[in-house]
């Protein structure tokens, strides 16, 4: 939802620091590889030690060089099937280092329940991402859903800071929405998908 409403408008926000790095010769795949290892190094070094309101910065100034990245590329025609599957496998790994980071936090201090809310977002995610990854290989789409990565970043990155500043409850609050959220996405998808797949069926010519 927000990939579609408001890409647009932090397009443009981060449009001159792309220009800028183009003119600097920097490249798109490097930013993304620099974005990666930023939010993992964050995620890991202050979730798992409890600094919630600063990781969850750190990690959201990170995250968001994901839209730099693609700037960068649009605009100098440097664009590569390459970096798209960079783009995406890095996506992966910065989920899994925040959730797996927060997992591991609760682990530590015994907190099963929101370890184990923590372990279905990153699944539920993940599911969320290979079934739109499998219905473009079958020549289908599966773009819909209420919380794709940009949802389930804020919820998590909004949840896990405002805790890091003592407001109760919200982490768990967050971790749970999240639950619901990336099931009923998933829910949609494969929906979607069944139902493009039946249309393509019915329009097959039986010999």
């Amino acid at each position: 939802m927000l990939n579609i409403h408001a890409r647009g408008f932090f397009t443009k926000g981060v449009a001159p620091l792309a220009t800028a790095l183009n003119r600097a010769g920097v490249t798109p795949n490097a930013i993304t590889l620099f974005g990666t290892a930023g939010a993992v190094a964050s995620a890991l070094i202050c979730f798992t030690t409890g600094w919630f309101f600063t990781g969850a910065m750190l990690v959201w100034a990170f995250v968001m060089l994901d839209l730099v990245d693609g700037v960068m590329a649009r605009s100098a025609n440097l664009t590569t099937k390459f970096g798209g599957v960079l783009d995406s496998t890095c996506d992966r790994i910065a989920d899994a280092a925040v959730f797996g980071a927060l997992a591991w936090y609760f682990a530590q201090h015994g907190v099963k329940w929101l370890l184990l809310g923590t372990l279905l977002c990153l699944v539920l995610g993940s599911l969320t991402s290979y079934i739109r990854s499998r219905a473009e290989a079958a020549g289908l789409t599966a773009t819909v859903g209420i919380a794709e990565r940009a949802e389930r970043l804020i919820i998590i990155l909004v949840g896990t800071g405002l805790d890091g500043l003592g407001v109760p409850f919200i982490q768990a609050v967050a971790v749970w929405l999240l639950v619901a959220a990336s099931t009923i996405t998933v829910g949609q998808r494969m929906a979607t998908v069944y139902r493009q797949s039946k249309a393509a069926e019915a329009t097959q010519v039986v010999p």
